[in-house]
């Protein structure tokens, strides 16, 4: 197991390795939803090119696209605006 010394968290190195794992959870986290969202999306057009009528597959597609097209930033973490970084 890797020893890992913790600076102080008003660092420089801290908020780095803060940021760096902010963005791996992002990047899982929109996988995630892409890889639903595509699911979702390509099993509604197949249902509608089969003519096959699903209510449940319709209300998923459109809160999915409801959802899509209602994201804002997500630059922010945990819905907090952090310090602008200024550099070093």
């Amino acid at each position: 197991m890797e020893h890992v010394e913790h600076a102080s968290p008003t660092t420089t190195i801290e908020e780095d390795r803060h940021s760096r794992g902010q963005r791996a959870v992002n990047m899982l986290w929109e996988v995630s939803q892409a890889v639903i969202a595509a699911t979702v999306t390509g099993s509604f057009v197949l249902a509608q090119f089969k003519h096959v009528e699903s209510n449940t597959l319709n209300a998923a597609f459109f809160l999915i696209i409801g959802f899509y097209f209602g994201r804002t930033n997500h630059a922010n973490v945990g819905g907090v605006k952090l310090p602008r970084y200024l550099g070093r």
